[in-house]
């Protein structure tokens, strides 16, 4: 069994050539509490740099967002994003490439995609998804393979899926 090496940093266990995944999440009308604290859990685990929040997804500290980051909500970095247009030009005009998780007909494949580094993940309502201003601002669109009947997932099922490929194909670059 090969074991990856690792070191023990302040914050957390971290792989040996990772401090932080040079991405971060923008999360846009979330809707659900509970799928505000999987975000964080899951960047948690990815070691992301950051999420910020816009529009009516939740802020901690709320019981839901809790219930399910299991305290990952204080050890994540998250900033309030009041206005989401400008959080996505700020990051863009500091090299990020804005990457909207989204059903789009010139959608790339998530795992045949391949980001240019650091990233800004778009995430939007559960239902209606990224709002159309959002998503003229992005590089590049993202589409999970869905090969059953339904076309979409959880949006943080969805969201665990794409860290956790962005991470192995970061750890591989």
């Amino acid at each position: 069994m090969d074991r990856v090496p690792f070191r023990v940093t302040q914050a957390a266990l971290t792989y040996d050539h990772i401090e932080k995944l040079p991405v971060s999440l923008l999360l846009d009308n979330i809707r659900s509490m509970y799928n505000v604290g999987s975000f964080f859990r899951t960047a948690d685990g990815a070691g992301i740099e950051s999420i910020y929040l816009s529009g009516i997804t939740a802020r901690p500290p709320k019981n839901a967002i809790t219930k399910t980051a299991l305290g990952a909500e204080d050890s994540v970095r998250w900033l309030d994003s009041p206005n989401a247009l400008e959080t996505v030009d700020e990051m863009h005009g500091r090299g990020y490439e804005i990457a909207a998780i989204e059903t789009a007909v010139t959608a790339v494949d998530l795992f045949d995609w391949k980001p240019r580094w650091p990233v800004l993940l778009l995430f939007g309502h559960e239902v209606d998804g990224i709002g159309d201003e959002l998503l003229g601002r992005c590089d590049t669109f993202v589409r999970l393979p869905m090969l059953g009947v339904k076309h979409s997932l959880n949006v943080s099922s969805a969201g665990a899926i794409v860290l956790y490929e962005l991470l192995r194909k970061y750890r591989a670059a």
